[in-house]
């Protein structure tokens, strides 16, 4: 299975017209290959040119399809077997001229089904998915992580009712207190989806925003303790702010196709153009309420996701970058510094264009980089900004999968709060992809609820608590849902768990940690006493033991390692 991305240069109605070059990005693996593009072809890993079927699909809902049938050719005549049951009905001596004969070749019925939690595709006689586990008839969509993984949706009569009753408890005690956490969130961001299924259900899908919504609702956060916010369409101006005049128009030129694709990857349809304005809005609002104190803090619940989208593209599933547009609407209520940390598994190319040489805005990002082929093939460590912006770009690159809690946390403790808190940030944006979250089909890494929740917890205490976090990227819902339920826990108020001790790194993200202390204190010059700090608290050496494979031993003071 894989999700396919293609540069080209226009927009294409039902696929990419360009002869140009496409980079795979693989599911679950960080592998970057290239490969040549043909108008109008296609495998069975994808549709790479314009398909020729035809499209029924209705866009309010998510092309779900149980199974996968191959047609069967019937004779029109009698089969070989019929022949050969009933030979004494025929001549002998029939000399008709039967040398182009074939036997018919009967195709057998293969059924599928595609997870809802994951998307990936079983053989239907598996009830439960061989990727991760959920239930065929998960309930996950209307119950959010709340449902359970390994029963079907009809025992879940139970939990649906106590969400009712949580959520009648908690209404009433946010109408009693100051509800001082905005959600914006819109059900017409849904019918942005994919019109016409490829080889699996597209990764970005509105099933995303549902199951989130799911998990707040029977927690009784949202509606609840949170205050919503009514959403509207960002401006053109709001947008020039961030894009092009033209990816402006070619953004809002798909609400005139039925499907449409800026690149292989990256779809839109009729309703596409006016999700995105609807996104961007609820952003900019959100962070204009929060800097002006209206709101403590807010998650935007939003989708298409922004931080691939730079001044001229749209790629990596994102159109408009609603980071960005937070960003300068936080500017424009008054704020003179904005931190933005983004956390999504992949870089936020996009968002790193627009800010690259404006040093009002720092921007700090962790991810899967692994030399450049990882997607999307930016955020190395030594880019830092350019044109006396330098240092305002500050990326922390992974250096393979798998990456969890430890090597984030201490990334935090050492690289993104010391940075953060010269800077002094007057308002803190975090683009919040949970595709860094275990079981995630892209992102291939470790981080957990609670690792999310610690590092919302730590940039809480920048910007005198104005904190802003919009959703990203991350494709398996039960993941993203309980992650992100966690992360609004937090900006409540409610416990995030023990605060961490003795963060031990593994190997590689320590490498990567010491590299970006290297590269930044020549603009941050703080760094240099963590560095030698750590340079001098870790002793590390790698020895082969008795399998040959090696062996990374740490040594902190006052840490016993096992």
């Amino acid at each position: 299975m894989v999700s396919e991305t293609v540069q080209v240069s226009c927009l294409t109605n039902g696929g990419a017209k360009n002869n140009q070059g496409f980079k795979r990005k693989h599911l679950g693996s960080g592998e970057l290959t290239t490969a040549s593009c043909h108008d109008g072809v296609s495998d069975d890993k994808g549709s790479i040119g314009t398909s020729s079927r035809h499209m029924t699909a209705n866009i309010n809902e998510d092309t779900q399809p149980d199974g996968v049938s191959k047609k069967v050719r019937l004779p029109k005549e009698l089969t070989f077997q019929d022949m050969y049951n009933n030979q004494d009905a025929f001549d002998d001596d029939d000399d008709e001229d039967d040398s182009d004969w074939e036997p018919v070749q009967k195709h057998i019925e293969i059924l599928k089904w595609f997870c809802t939690n994951c998307t990936m595709v079983n053989l239907d006689d598996v009830v439960h998915c061989d990727i991760c586990g959920e239930h065929k008839e998960s309930g996950i969509v209307r119950h959010g992580f709340y449902a359970s993984p390994c029963s079907p949706e009809v025992d879940l009569i139970q939990v649906e009712s106590e969400a009712r009753g949580r959520e009648k408890d908690l209404h009433s005690e946010a109408s009693a207190s100051n509800c001082s956490t905005a959600v914006g969130f819109d059900e017409r961001m849904l019918l942005h989806s994919e019109v016409e299924m490829k080889s699996h259900p597209h990764p970005e899908r509105p099933d995303r925003l549902r199951a989130i919504a799911a998990s707040l609702a029977a927690a009784g956060i949202f509606p609840g303790k949170c205050c919503p916010i009514p959403a509207r369409e960002i401006t053109h101006e709001e947008l020039q702010m961030v894009h092009s005049l033209e990816h402006i128009e070619t953004v809002e030129l798909t609400s005139q196709i039925f499907s449409s694709y800026f690149t292989p990857d990256t779809y839109a349809n009729e309703h596409s153009a006016y999700a995105a304005r609807l996104a961007a809005g609820l952003c900019a609002d959100l962070a204009s309420a929060i800097f002006s104190g209206c709101m403590r803090n807010g998650f935007a619940l939003v989708r298409p996701p922004g931080h691939h989208a730079g001044v001229t593209q749209a790629m990596g599933f994102c159109l408009h970058n609603n980071a960005a547009v937070a960003a300068f609407a936080a500017q424009v209520a008054g704020a003179k510094k904005v931190l933005i940390v983004d956390w999504d598994v992949h870089h936020g190319n996009g968002t790193q264009e627009i800010f690259d040489q404006n040093k009002s805005v720092l921007y700090i990002s962790l991810h899967r980089h692994e030399g450049g082929k990882f997607y999307p093939g930016t955020g190395a460590a030594f880019e830092v900004g350019s044109k006396g912006a330098e240092g305002y770009c500050v990326n922390i690159p992974w250096s393979r999968g798998g990456v969890g809690d430890n090597d984030y946390i201490f990334a935090f403790q050492h690289v993104v709060l010391p940075i953060a808190s010269k800077f002094a940030p007057d308002f803190t944006i975090i683009s919040a992809g949970f595709d860094a979250a275990r079981g995630d089909p892209l992102g291939s890494c470790d981080v957990t609820p609670a690792g999310y929740a610690q590092m919302t917890h730590m940039l809480g205490t920048l910007s005198n608590g104005k904190l802003l976090v919009i959703l990203e990227g991350g494709y398996n819902l039960r993941s993203i849902s309980s992650s992100a339920t966690a992360v609004i826990k937090v900006l409540l108020g409610e416990s995030y768990g023990c605060e961490p001790e003795n963060i031990v790194p593994s190997k590689a993200g320590l490498h990567t940690v010491l590299e970006v202390l290297k590269i930044q204190m020549k603009y941050w010059p703080t760094l240099s006493s963590s560095l030698e700090k750590l340079q001098s608290q870790w002793g590390m050496y790698s020895m082969e033991n008795k399998r040959g494979s090696s062996v990374f031993v740490c040594i902190i003071v006052g840490i016993k390692t096992t």
